[in-house]
């Protein structure tokens, strides 16, 4: 069985955003004709998937990470006039 060589370049967020916009931009101003509007369209619909996907990943990683914080733990003022930097 042969596979195909298929390399998927990473998904890149600000691309993807300003690619939507771009689109965004070209149907407001009416430069498409319908059946490109509606290819445009399903395109940004794509994309939009794509980045709320992506976003939806990033906010998992800052909770998860977040969740790993001691949010309990004393916060210490470092007292840079005093060496051995305790509070006094």
């Amino acid at each position: 069985m042969n596979k195909k060589n298929t390399t998927t370049t990473p998904f890149n967020f600000e691309k993807a955003m300003e690619e939507l916009e771009g689109i965004v931009q070209q149907m407001e101003s009416g430069d498409f004709e319908l059946e490109e509007s509606i290819k445009q369209f399903e395109r940004g619909v794509a994309l939009t998937k794509q980045c709320q996907k992506a976003l939806s990943k990033a906010e998992q990683t800052v909770l998860k990470l977040s969740s790993h914080t001691d949010v309990s733990s004393e916060l210490v003022d470092f007292d840079t006039t005093n060496p051995d930097h305790t509070n006094e």
